[in-house]
């Protein structure tokens, strides 16, 4: 078993053993089993995937931030955001998609930096939003 753990500025939002996880980083998305070689890695936004057993896994949202692999199997996450996906508020989400569209829409002389941010606000909101209604029923 890894022994897991993923942060967030906000607090913890999962911990527990579990039998793998596949998370998305800058590198491409990497499965993580039990006695992987140390690792440290920046993440991508994506879907994280923790398979705690055969039968049962919890879906991330995640946005940014660190993965750390340590000997003996224990995986720590330090993510700039980071949901399940039951938690995820669809409307909220696409509300501040909305939002950050409109700007890059109206605004036409933004800087670099300001075109760069309101790109990754659209791109961690749109993987909220499919990540939340891809688990919704």
């Amino acid at each position: 078993m890894i022994d897991f753990k993923i942060a967030k500025p906000e607090g913890i939002v999962y911990e527990g053993e579990v039998e793998r996880i596949t998370i998305p980083t800058l590198s491409g998305e990497i499965t993580v089993l039990e006695n992987h070689a140390p690792l440290v890695s920046v993440l991508d936004t994506g879907e994280m995937i923790v398979h705690v057993s055969n039968k049962e896994t919890v879906s991330i949202s995640i946005s940014g931030g660190i993965l750390e692999i340590r000997p003996d199997s224990k995986v720590y996450i330090m993510a700039d955001s980071a949901e399940k996906s039951e938690e995820i508020d669809i409307e909220r989400a696409e509300e501040a998609k909305n939002r950050a569209q409109e700007m890059l829409e109206k605004e036409k002389n933004l800087a670099d930096v300001d075109f760069a941010r309101l790109q990754a606000i659209i791109e961690k909101e749109m993987n909220r939003i499919h990540i939340a209604k891809k688990y919704r029923k």
